[in-house]
């Protein structure tokens, strides 16, 4: 192949997306929105269409809905979709992707490949041990929820809540198993998971913690202090990792949690090359931290920021959000807005044994992050002040009945 043709199809090949989540679903659209004509091709190792992860542990999980396909239409916007397509390599000396359909060669490339969820070592396989990641899972899950009469959840994090709060719904007797000593031990100041454990209690689902997993067998799962409990169904949800093991030895750097090492603009350590969503990690002036968030909205607002820059061929746009992320569990909509880590002061905004409450995280005065369950307006306010960097003044702020908003620092 001559120099010439294979500059060619190079130009041809146009952007490729690895990934047919949310990320790279919204990369797709955000190249078109932006005024990009060349070819968009969106690979997506799953053969449904692409769709939205966080009605699995709700409405697709409880059967009021069968899917949660995007609305989009890829085929007016003129993007290439090849579902079924899992890419195993990158040889970036080349410009191309290994699949099991054969080389993919492109010109800049996306990688929005997600991340996938953590397992229990030894439950590989085993009967009645579900994972709740992908529209396979929940469409195995179902069913077995819906004649299981006890389930019990390991993990209680924020998957291992809501999925608890849809079984609580579905009428099953559900045990909440955490290795910690308590709830979303690794997102949250034991302090403000507090008043969250009570919630289990309250919705009629048994927690308990500092309490390991040794084994699974069919019907019971064993504990690490010698107690069995009896089951129908066991949802493991201990976290996630970036879907990342495929570009080992591709030169792309990653970092020890295995995520994309992105610098602040999304771009990776090789040329033309871009990551996204949840396998890649960003800098952060605001937070002064690299950041990994596996939550919805960064895989929304990150695509925005690659579009520009691909469009630009050269870094335009900085990518430094606002990380945000909610969850609804146990009755409750529970939402979260900026990066704790490193602040020096906690206000709490209301009493957390009522239904509404709020925490607020200060540096030097200025807020960084916002925790509100029940109460949208502290969130909505609050994320603004974080953008904006506004010293506030803490009495103020820990008098609830003061909106957020007001208490700027005069």
């Amino acid at each position: 192949m001559s120099e010439q043709t294979e500059q060619t199809e190079q130009t041809h090949s146009g952007v490729v997306i690895v990934g047919a989540g949310m990320a790279g679903v919204q990369t797709a659209v955000a190249l078109r929105e932006q005024g990009f004509t060349g070819p968009v091709t969106l690979l997506g190792a799953e053969p449904h269409q692409p769709y939205d992860r966080p009605p699995l542990s709700k409405a697709v999980l409880l059967g009021k809905a069968e899917d949660s396909a995007f609305d989009v239409d890829f085929e007016g916007l003129g993007i290439g979709l090849r579902l079924g397509t899992e890419v195993i390599g990158l040889r970036a000396a080349d410009r191309e992707l290994d699949t099991g359909a054969g080389p993919v060669p492109y010109d800049t490339l996306v990688l929005a490949t997600g991340a996938v969820p953590l397992t229990l070592p030894g439950t590989e396989g085993v009967p009645g041990v579900h994972l709740l990641r992908t529209l396979d899972d929940a469409a195995r899950l179902r069913p077995v929820l819906a004649a299981a009469d006890r389930a019990v959840v390991v993990g209680a994090g924020w998957i291992g809540a809501e999925f608890a709060t849809a079984a609580r719904e579905a009428g099953c007797a559900v045990t909440v198993v955490e290795a910690a000593d308590r709830v979303l031990a690794g997102a949250l100041p034991a302090e403000v998971t507090a008043p969250m454990a009570r919630w289990y209690e309250e919705a009629g689902a048994e927690l308990l913690t500092g309490a390991r997993v040794a084994g699974i067998e069919a019907g019971r799962v064993l504990l690490a202090d010698g107690r069995s409990l009896p089951v129908g169904a066991v949802v493991v949800g201990v976290g996630a990792r970036p879907a990342t093991g495929w570009l080992a030895g591709s030169g792309v750097v990653l970092g020890p949690d295995g995520s994309v090492t992105a610098d602040a603009h999304l771009r990776t350590s090789l040329p033309g090359v871009h990551a996204v969503g949840d396998c890649a990690s960003f800098p952060s002036a605001r937070y002064g931290a690299r950041l990994l968030v596996h939550h919805w909205d960064n895989a929304l607002q990150g695509p925005r920021t690659v579009a520009a820059n691909v469009l630009a061929g050269e870094p335009v746009q900085v990518y430094d959000p606002v990380p945000y992320f909610w969850s609804e569990q146990f009755g409750r909509f529970v939402q979260y807005a900026g990066h704790h880590g490193g602040a020096d002061t906690l206000l709490w905004r209301g009493d957390p044994a009522a239904p509404a409450w709020s925490v607020c995280w200060l540096r030097d005065g200025a807020l960084v992050a916002v925790l509100a369950v029940g109460r949208p307006r502290d969130l909505a306010q609050g994320r603004k002040l974080i953008e904006a960097g506004t010293v506030l003044d803490a009495d103020r702020v820990a008098d609830p009945a003061v909106p957020l908003k007001s208490t700027a620092r005069r």
